[in-house]
């Protein structure tokens, strides 16, 4: 069994739900606290082993290569003044990773996107992880998901429990439990379904470890949900011809392509900081106390 190497990163999207902010940056290099948001990504890739990445980017998304590229005049500047840290911090964006980058020319989905990348991922199992999706650190669902895939050499999505009501912005899957709680066999899975229709409240969040066999898949895909090339559908059809399995968590997962999250997410990862969350934990109880907010 190929070991996964690789990890594909869709950022061709083109940010709308964060307009105007979005307008002349990427929504990916939008800011949680001193990082910008696809750095998050690209670590925790890094972070489970996966260390050949592509990202999948788009018109407009210049900001992104030049953030992973080196910067040699900030460096000298840097190493002049005797900001050594901050030095080793900018060097090490740079280093983290051989990143690759994929240019998606129209934007025809996710699907399309991942398809995208196939030149580069070849015949070997591979990781898509989405930008908008921030799993915290101490979840470690990638490395879960892969040790799925070391065990039964299949296809794995990252899943968890929704209201019925938010069902619709998501993958649905009818599941089948196969070990405990956590694992379950997909028997298939629909694009964004009317909460009526949904096979469960099990949805399909931002990551994946995928088979080669998915490509095949997407070229046999009809465009679906929105006219676009749907991930989800080639899964589904993935679905029927082997195991495909779906590892359940919970929590610590935030769409920061959405702004109560993108807000939300900021604050937890502000408290958990060495170097500010004692200060900024003693700020925010009295910020609520002060608003009487509770």
């Amino acid at each position: 069994m190929t070991k996964v190497r690789k990890a594909v990163i869709p950022a061709a999207g083109l940010g709308t739900r964060f307009l105007p902010a979005t307008k002349a940056q990427p929504k990916e290099m939008l800011p949680l606290l001193d990082k910008p948001a696809i750095q998050y990504v690209v670590e925790e890739a890094v972070g489970a082993g996966l260390t050949d990445i592509i990202i999948i980017t788009g018109r407009g998304k210049h900001a992104i290569v030049d953030h992973f590229d080196r910067s040699f005049e900030l460096e000298h500047f840097l190493e002049a003044k005797g900001k050594f840290d901050e030095l080793k911090q900018v060097r090490e964006i740079s280093d983290m990773a051989s990143i690759h980058y994929i240019r998606q020319r129209d934007p025809l989905g996710l699907g399309h996107a991942v398809a995208a990348a196939e030149g580069h991922v070849r015949d070997e199992p591979f990781a898509v992880l989405l930008g908008d999706d921030l799993i915290v650190e101490s979840t470690h669902l990638l490395q879960e998901m892969l040790a799925v895939h070391g065990k039964y050499g299949r296809s794995v999505l990252g899943a968890m429990e929704v209201s019925r009501d938010d069902i619709s912005l998501y993958g649905a899957i009818e599941p089948e439990l196969v070990e405990n709680e956590h694992l379950a066999r997909v028997r298939s899975i629909v694009e964004k379904p009317a909460p009526e229709d949904a096979p469960s409240n099990l949805a399909a969040i931002g990551r994946y470890v995928l088979t080669p066999e998915i490509f095949d898949c997407l070229r046999r895909t009809q465009p679906g949900v929105g006219g676009e090339l749907q991930l989800t559908d080639a899964i589904n059809l993935l679905a029927q011809e082997q195991a495909v399995y779906a590892y359940v968590f919970e929590g610590g997962r935030f769409d920061v392509g959405n702004k109560i999250d993108y807000l939300k997410a900021t604050i937890e990862l502000a408290i958990d900081r060495d170097d500010i969350g004692k200060e900024f934990r003693s700020w925010l109880g009295d910020f609520v106390e002060r608003k009487k907010l509770i």
